[in-house]
């Protein structure tokens, strides 16, 4: 990706930052948004929503992945309807929670709803359940800080022997013969993970059990559970300790990594090295299938794909509604707010803010499902 391009998007974050924080009362979170633009296409795009009955505000918590895009949609829809939304962004797990609890309007996933949550969910949603909406895509970053490196590759095997303990020293071999040429310092590694259930968590543990499952032994899941290694809260939490950290390792949205934060390209078995870019993740993500029954619209990826250009580290985040029995006071304005994001101009800012648009067979049955809730 062209440094231009990062940094005119990065300028494009920080100003949706300011915005979206005065369109908000606190959020509660220490993941600090960001969003889109003021231009006069956002203005339009603005313009084009579609509000209906919308008044209020909404509560919602869950996946960091995918707070900043719900900031830059936040900003629009706001000024747009004049509904107030507060997302916390405090991580899938306590999303999720929050949901079958019936504390919030709507939550965000970076996993699909499991039989039990689906079972909780029917408690809140009178005569219906939970269901997923797929609406976020795009890369899982791996960030490192290792002082005189510039680029760095790694495999999958090579990850999961970093990420469970067993590679310990930047110097060591296995990192040596997939950077030929670079000189990798006597350093320790500062391996970080979430401190917080995390979807983020559970699709980079996938990718490794999918493609090195001898060198990490994991069920996986939300929670971490490899050994050794240090964590943080949240997505930012953990961008925030490999950019401060000389020698740090550590996986995050590709939105995060900004302010210098460097990335890892990945040796999949492709012709060559594959950058974690939107557009590279949006070639894996093309190859998902859907598994969901009924009006669930929950994905399968294809974290093994081999395929030039295809980065398989990715995430799908899901919205998690009540296909029926949303409460009547939110319900409008969840309605109108999950037409939008899904739609043709919401989709835009996505890849705008370094995220990978929802592929288009896979977003028109998201916005006819929409349409259904009740």
């Amino acid at each position: 990706m062209k440094l231009q391009r990062m940094n005119r998007r990065a300028l494009t974050l920080g100003a949706l930052a300011v915005s979206g924080a005065l369109a908000l009362t606190a959020c509660g979170s220490d993941d600090t948004g960001t969003g889109g633009d003021s231009s006069a296409a956002s203005t339009a795009a603005a313009g084009n929503i579609k509000c209906d009955d919308a008044k209020g505000q909404l509560l919602a918590d869950g996946s960091s992945a995918q707070k900043n895009a719900i900031d830059a949609w936040v900003k629009q829809f706001s000024a747009a309807c004049g509904v107030q939304i507060n997302y916390k962004g405090g991580g899938s797990g306590a999303g999720v929670t929050a949901f079958t609890q019936g504390q919030v309007a709507f939550a965000g996933s970076d996993s699909a709803l499991k039989p039990e949550e689906v079972t909780a969910s029917k408690q809140v949603c009178s005569g219906g359940q939970g269901i997923d909406l797929p609406m976020v895509g795009g890369p899982i970053a791996v960030g490192f800080n290792v002082s005189g490196v510039d680029k760095l590759t790694l495999d999958a095997p090579t990850l999961a022997k970093i990420f469970n303990n067993e590679i310990t020293n930047w110097n060591d071999e296995a990192i040596k013969k997939l950077n030929p040429g670079v000189e990798l310092p006597n350093l320790k590694i500062q391996a970080f993970h979430r401190s917080d259930e995390s979807g983020t968590t559970d699709n980079f543990t996938k990718y490794l059990i999918a493609t090195a499952k001898s060198d990490f032994p994991y069920e996986g899941g939300k929670a971490w559970q490899a050994k050794g290694g240090q964590s943080a809260p949240q997505s930012s939490g953990v961008a925030q300790q490999v950019k401060q950290t000389n020698g740090a390792i550590g996986y995050f949205e590709l939105s995060y990594a900004k302010d210098g934060i460097k990335t890892v390209a990945l040796d999949t078995g492709a012709s060559a090295p594959v950058e974690a870019t939107v557009d590279n993740a949006t070639k894996a993500i093309a190859d998902a299938k859907v598994v969901g029954t009924g009006k669930d619209l929950s994905l399968q990826l294809n974290y093994a794909t081999k395929a030039d250009g295809a980065y398989p580290m990715v995430l799908v985040t899901y919205e998690i509604a009540c296909d029926k029995g949303n409460k009547a006071d939110t319900l409008p304005a969840t309605k109108a707010f999950l037409r939008y994001i899904a739609s043709e101009d919401g989709q835009k800012i996505l890849a705008e803010n370094d995220y990978a648009p929802i592929p288009a067979d896979i977003i028109a049955k998201v916005r006819t499902t929409i349409e259904g809730l009740s």
